[in-house]
């Protein structure tokens, strides 16, 4: 099926003969039992495909996208409710099934990423408010006979003439047989009530007081579980599968794609079974692979010949003739995502149905793959969503998932798949390690001249999207580096594909977490050696070419003291970045020890966004980011020997702990424009942010992500 438009989207799920066949998460606790099709509520008229209206007027309204932690079970509702003039205190939300409907616009299928919640639905979810809004009033009018024009909506109820008022609940049955507005009327902004306003998130609630379920929590009647063991070395299999002895009270042992399972009535029995296996894995073509010859792989690969991703004027040239050249490498390693919850997954495999409980931010895409790996059509395949304990990027992928499903079709009972740490650290589809060579020319008055940017790196696009990847180049490893902000007439960015046999996916910011290091280091190394302040620099050529970018750095200057003094040995440092249409600039202050000791003091964070929903969420979706960020700059790497990951666990793979947690300063920019996301584009400035202010701090120039602090001994 073919994405429908918007207005037919609201002539086809607001009509009255479009019913909802919705299935429905019922948890009772922390205990989950299985979906049951059919009506939602007796009580529950569906007025649209994501509102139905209750007797008592509460609302519920179907959400599209995955939480998992970035607030959108308060965002989206908020929009719907604004528009709806719904009693926010009756709004409840819901997951909604996997289906074209509920697609982004122009998305050909329904994913949570790219930053794309709010601003992909931000128009779609007004209009479905607006529509709903005026059905009712309609409905209203027409109960009591008069025009709809002298009847209004307020807070869950519709007022009319002489002091007349009917609650939603009371009109939602004849509001539903009602034709949809073609064109239904948006409130102006003044009008608004929540959209722009701190609201409480509805999902802090149940995750404060335990009743939140993720897919790690679900259980059903006779459910199994398994626990898995995947070859080392990515690419091994089993060679020794039927010598493997069942554990002692587990129930069997099964062959998984790359790996073993041990099947068991607790997950206990299976982890401390599947641990205990003798099981060998065969050799590979990988297993003298490591860090090291990855690196010489990547640095050989600068002199290969490159894919083109911008082209203005001729780089080249010009770099022949600047007054001034730099050239500097920065390299950065493969990184994990490191949920908080690992992989996760709970199916139910039948000769005609499957269901599958797990934290997925593709849904269509895990329908299909079920489908699949159970020998069903997807029609027959049920995806319930539960929430996800960190995404990242990570859960778009359905390794569990297959593992879940095939492990409960083998069984024929329900199957749980509950990943290890271990195994979820070595097992991951990993952001790609990096290396990026930028050369710059400066005449004789410091002006930037010319710029040429080199990425080499693995694709992500070669295996989730291959037909995307046009004549060696995949846009997602030229993210951050061919938007360049700057004014620079001459620039080329070019990339080198150097695939490895680590697997590598999305994570948060994807290739914007990387160029973004490379290019706002290196027009800090520009400005020193032009002789000009930092903030000067980037005024000068953000002012010909980005106004947004210019506002963002202006405010987290002016916010941050920038050119206030401070003490010996610390320093501060900033960074502009766009990505998912959100502008963000981030000051960061520093203090580096004479024995090399780094601590980041503070972080002002400045975004442009657009129309901002709920500031709450902004603010505390920018302070993650920077956390995120913060946690790969200081310490993220996985770091490859034998052709295996050594890390294996948080204390090989630290993550930044609450004391060592900068103040973080959040500061938004007004705008009117369309909204931006908010979930990745923090993350990107905060480590050349770091390092700038590093270098400030000491006169030393680190280039290699994470900081090797060893390097700062002895200060300037």
């Amino acid at each position: 099926m073919s994405p429908l438009s918007r207005r037919r989207f609201l002539e086809v799920s607001a009509s009255g003969s479009a019913l909802l066949l919705g299935f429905h998460m019922r948890f009772d606790g922390r205990a989950a039992a299985a979906a049951e099709a059919g009506p939602a509520v007796a009580a529950e008229t569906t007025v649209n495909a994501w509102l139905r209206i209750s007797g008592d007027g509460a609302v519920t309204i179907q959400l599209a996208k995955s939480e998992m932690g970035q607030g959108i079970y308060s965002a989206l509702p908020m929009i719907v409710a604004d528009e709806m003039e719904a009693d926010w205190s009756k709004v409840r939300v819901e997951q909604s099934p996997p289906g074209p409907e509920y697609r982004n616009p122009g998305d050909p299928t329904m994913i949570t990423g790219g930053s794309s919640s709010v601003s992909g639905n931000w128009e779609r979810l007004r209009q479905v408010g607006a529509a709903a809004r005026e059905m009712l009033i309609a409905a209203a009018a027409k109960k009591w006979g008069v025009p709809a024009g002298e009847c209004r909506a307020e807070n869950g109820q519709v007022l009319g003439p002489g002091g007349k008022s009917a609650g939603y609940g009371e009109l939602a049955a004849e509001a539903a047989k009602l034709p949809p507005p073609k064109t239904p009327k948006l409130k102006a902004p003044t009008e608004w009530k929540q959209i722009g306003k701190p609201v409480p998130r509805k999902d802090i609630p149940m995750k404060t007081d335990g009743t939140a379920v993720f897919a790690c929590d679900v259980r059903l009647p006779g459910m199994l579980h398994a626990a898995v063991r995947m070859s080392p070395v990515f690419g091994g299999e089993v060679e020794n599968l039927k010598a493997l002895a069942v554990p002692k009270g587990a129930l069997a042992v099964e062959a998984i794609p790359g790996g073993v399972a041990v099947l068991a009535p607790t997950w206990h029995i299976a982890v401390t079974g599947v641990e205990g296996l003798d099981v060998r894995f065969t050799k590979t073509a990988a297993d003298g692979v490591s860090s090291d010859t990855i690196a010489t792989q990547f640095r050989e690969a600068l002199a290969k010949k490159a894919a083109v991703a911008l082209a203005e004027g001729d780089a080249e040239a010009m770099l022949k003739l600047a007054a001034t050249k730099l050239e500097a490498d920065y390299e950065l390693p493969f990184l994990a995502h490191a949920t908080m919850e690992p992989m996760s997954c709970v199916a139910d495999v039948k000769p005609d149905s499957c269901e599958v409980w797990t934290g997925t931010q593709a849904q269509e895409i895990a329908q299909a793959t079920a489908a699949q790996a159970a020998g069903l059509p997807p029609e027959k395949v049920k995806i319930h969503t539960t929430l996800l304990g960190g995404g990242f990027g990570r859960r778009f992928e359905t390794d569990f998932l297959v593992q879940a499903v095939t492990l409960s079709k083998k069984a024929g009972k329900p199957v749980k798949v509950f990943w290890t740490r271990e195994e979820d650290m070595q097992h991951d589809f990993y952001r790609p390690a990096y290396l990026g060579r930028i050369r710059g020319g400066l005449d004789a008055q410091g002006n930037v001249v010319a710029w040429h940017h080199r990425v080499v790196q693995p694709s992500i696009m070669t295996r989730v999207m291959p037909f995307t990847v046009k004549d060696g180049l995949d846009a997602v490893s030229v993210e951050g580096a061919k938007e360049l902000p700057y004014a620079v007439k001459d620039v080329r960015v070019d990339y080198v594909m150097e695939n490895t046999h680590v697997p590598v996916g999305f994570w948060r910011s994807v290739g914007s977490s990387q160029n973004a290091f490379a290019v706002e280091s290196f027009v800090d190394e520009l400005a020193h050696a032009a002789k000009q302040d930092p903030l000067e620099l980037r005024r000068k050529l953000l002012a010909k070419k980005s106004p947004r970018h210019l506002a963002a750095l202006e405010l987290a200057a002016e916010k941050a003291g920038w050119g206030t003094k401070l003490p010996p040995g610390r320093g501060r440092g900033l960074a502009v970045h766009t990505c998912f249409g959100s502008y963000v600039a981030e000051v960061a202050e520093v203090t580096v020890a004479a024995d090399g000791t780094l601590k980041v003091d503070r972080v002002v964070c400045a975004v442009d966004c657009g129309q901002v929903t709920n500031p709450d969420t902004i603010e505390a979706q920018l302070q993650s980011a920077v956390i995120f960020g913060l946690s790969a700059a200081l310490f993220g790497a996985i770091t490859i020997k034998d052709g295996r990951v050594e890390q294996s666990n948080w204390e090989e793979y630290e993550i930044l702990r609450m004391s060592q947690t900068p103040a973080i300063e959040v500061h938004i920019v007004p705008s009117t424009a369309a909204p931006g996301g908010i979930g990745e584009p923090g993350t990107p400035p905060i480590a050349p942010a770091v390092a700038n202010a590093i270098f400030a701090a000491t006169g030393k120039r680190l280039r290699k992500l994470p900081f090797d602090v060893t390097q700062l001994r002895g200060g300037k």
